[in-house]
């Protein structure tokens, strides 16, 4: 990725070194363990941390720490995302809220509750933030084998898509839907269209963001199709228990997280992500 000549978003809070290490379920593989454990239960990783609002408010940070390579990156792509979503906002009428994306250690205090390394990144609607904990990023290379500037970017662009999910109202309606149904989980579930629906939105900002800034390079979508791929409900399902249970998917498989980052990213059209009326997945 070409990322020199782009600004950093100022929508960045550094909390690495303020305490809540003793508060995760474990590190490094242990994390990853946890991650998966959840999501092959059907349970989504950010309903670990309780209920938001019996939480206290999140702590504050601090300013960014930018000679962290990574946060650097970070910085930088969620700048793109806010440029594209604002631009894609204004052009429908509306004005985008960028999200803050939050940097910590170990463990945080958010407004959905505790959060912690174990569950990955997530998106917050009740504080609109996104979480992460940098060393995700060495997980990803190293235990999802999906290395590459471009796979960090996707995942940041996926939360982000969340965070659209929540300004355009998406989200509210996905969890009355979910509350009809019982629960809404499963191969074809309100969740699993929820998230498919994240990747479409990360892929119509990889190609907003390249039309823009001429930021991707050979190899780029192919790291980011490698990182849709490893975190499919079924490879994981594959990789630690030798079998697949749709009933308890998630947030896709492989193949349908593949292909809908590649729908994202080959119209640029949020319109062409509406997962929730698309008869097969």
């Amino acid at each position: 990725m070409r990322l020199d000549d782009l600004r950093e978003s100022s929508n960045v809070e550094d909390r690495r070194g303020f305490g809540g290490r003793g508060m995760m379920i474990g590190g490094g593989g242990l994390g990853l363990v946890v991650l998966i454990v959840a999501l092959l239960l059907g349970v989504d990783p950010r309903q670990l941390m309780g209920p938001g609002e019996e939480q206290p408010v999140a702590q504050q940070g601090q300013a960014p720490d930018r000679s962290n390579p990574d946060l650097v990156l970070s910085s930088k792509v969620l700048a793109t995302t806010e440029d594209v979503w604002g631009k894609l906002f204004e052009e429908n009428g509306g004005q985008y809220r960028p999200a803050t994306f939050t940097v910590y250690e170990g463990g945080t205090q958010t407004a959905c509750g505790l959060g912690q390394a174990a569950m990955g990144p997530f998106y917050c609607p009740a504080d609109q933030r996104v979480y992460l904990d940098l060393a995700f990023f060495r997980e990803l290379s190293e235990r999802f084998a999906a290395p590459g500037d471009f796979a960090k970017a996707y995942v940041i662009a996926h939360e982000i898509g969340h965070h659209v999910q929540n300004l355009t109202g998406i989200s509210r309606k996905a969890e009355a839907a979910m509350q009809r149904a019982g629960g809404g989980r499963g191969a074809e579930g309100v969740q699993v269209r929820l998230e498919l629906q994240a990747d479409c939105f990360a892929g119509v900002w990889a190609r907003r963001a390249d039309q823009q800034f001429h930021m991707l390079e050979g190899g780029d979508m192919e790291e980011g199709l490698k990182a849709a791929y490893a975190v499919g409900d079924d490879t994981l399902q594959r990789a630690t228990r030798g079998s697949v249970a749709p009933d308890s998917f998630t947030h896709g498989t492989s193949a349908q997280r593949m292909a809908w980052f590649k729908k994202g990213a080959a119209s640029g059209n949020p319109d062409d992500c509406d997962t929730f009326a698309a008869g097969r997945l």
